[in-house]
């Protein structure tokens, strides 16, 4: 599975988020992702593809593909 599956069968499991919804273009903020929900999300990774995240920085302004970029640069790492 890519890393961009990865994510969005995390968003659909942990958060109830419309696949059809999840777009590489498409904010964090409109998948109603906030600070929070960043946080668990970032921990969700990285349990699940064993990277870590912690300097990683997001904000719900951010994409999903800016998010899928970052975590596939760690597991590439």
């Amino acid at each position: 599975m890519s890393t961009a599956e990865e994510i969005s069968t995390l968003l659909v499991a942990n958060f109830g988020t419309d696949p059809h919804a999840i777009r590489l273009d498409v904010s964090l903020r409109h998948l109603q992702l906030d600070s929070l929900a960043l946080e668990e999300l970032r921990l969700l990774i990285e349990d699940r593809l064993g990277v870590d995240l912690d300097d990683v920085q997001l904000s719900s302004r951010d994409t999903v593909g800016r998010l899928v970029d970052a975590v596939h640069h760690r597991v590439a790492a």
